[in-house]
């Protein structure tokens, strides 16, 4: 197989928790406890989970937006993660971001143009007319009109702006995108057509994206493989049509339950979790999925599954993996289990499994 073009391995990112007046450590919040995973060239991963598990940090920690505390992160070959500011420069051109939210992320005192212009500028890649050209150009790309460059991002909808920061991402031609939630904050109608936008991009100019996102349905469409996070750790990654087919982890089964389904053939039984997402700050003991896991046993409490292969390019961390055929817990795995017992952690109250 081909050298991929990122590899993240054991990727840690903990953030201090202070409190009093001088600021003294009371704990770390862990956001992202040990990720690995690789991502090939012209490849989309899907990089799925509940609000607070740890997938924009991740993203972030890739482009070193933020700093992460331990852990590696290769790309295209290279070590990333010992960089100095100015090394990494040069590297800002082929690692890009589409963010969030199309409302914060533009500045509101530049037009369109300007905005577009300034990458361009501060990679040294075009000044002047060769400036207002690929500005145009850009524009153009993303399905656009050239005179929206005059404009300023407030006389844009939401799924405009959203075009426009794709365009600013491909301002330096990167080789990898990192998509975080990039269609959550635009209305339902106008998220296909991003998504669309995102995908014919892709096949255009051979991008590579970690696709980052809480909408499974989305993540389905866009992905070549899926990667699903749960407080911080990889749970399970798999080839897409695998993992919505047969998944391996019960966490995995829960969010896959909660898509709507019109088609009754393709209805799953509804897993419906109890209690609410452990704190970061105080992970649960073994895995951290066991205080919600309807499959939970004793050892669940007292071991950490590690992330195996439980099939051809197929990798889960359950201890129980092969208990769960079909995407479908066994008989022997649900109602007679014998659940650890952890401090507040069955609240009795239904939680849907995305927020």
């Amino acid at each position: 197989m081909a050298e991929p073009l990122l590899e993240v391995r054991d990727l840690v990112k903990h953030f201090p928790v202070r409190r009093g007046a001088l600021g003294r450590p009371a704990g770390q919040v862990r956001a992202v406890d040990g990720v690995s995973f690789e991502i090939q060239r012209g490849e989309v991963l899907g990089l799925v989970g509940e609000s607070g598990c740890g997938k924009t940090t991740t993203g972030r920690c890739i482009l070193r937006l933020v700093e992460p505390t331990s852990g590696t992160i290769h790309f295209d070959g290279r070590d990333i993660t010992r960089l100095s500011r100015r090394e990494l420069a040069p590297l800002r051109r082929e690692m890009q971001i589409v963010f969030q939210d199309p409302y914060s992320s533009l500045n509101p005192r530049l037009t369109v143009g300007s905005v577009l212009g300034e990458a361009l500028s501060i990679h040294h890649l075009a000044r002047g007319a060769r400036a207002r050209a690929r500005v145009a150009e850009l524009l153009e790309l993303v399905g656009l009109s050239p005179d929206h460059a005059r404009r300023y991002p407030h006389e844009f909808s939401g799924g405009q702006r959203q075009r426009i920061g794709v365009a600013r991402a491909l301002a330096v031609n990167p080789r990898l995108i990192v998509a975080d939630e990039p269609v959550s904050a635009l209305d339902v109608s106008i998220q296909a057509q991003i998504v669309n936008l995102l995908q014919e991009l892709q096949r255009k100019l051979g991008l590579t994206y970690l696709f980052v996102a809480h909408d499974l349905s989305v993540v389905e469409h866009v992905s070549d493989r899926v990667a699903v996070m749960y407080l911080g750790r990889i749970v399970e990654l798999a080839p897409a049509e695998t993992l919505y087919r047969a998944p391996r982890h019960p966490y995995t089964l829960s969010l896959l339950s909660a898509i709507p389904a019109l088609d009754p053939d393709r209805r799953r039984a509804r897993v419906i979790l109890e209690g609410d997402v452990p704190s970061p700050v105080r992970p649960p003991s073994g895995c951290r999925f066991h205080p919600r896991c309807p499959m939970a046993r004793q050892v669940c409490a007292r071991e950490e599954p590690v992330l195996r292969t439980v099939a051809p390019g197929h990798q889960t961390a359950c201890h129980f993996a092969e208990e769960i055929v079909g995407g479908v817990p066994g008989e022997a795995s649900m109602p007679d289990r014998h659940r650890p017992e952890t401090p507040g952690g069955s609240g009795g109250t239904s939680a849907s499994p995305l927020s």
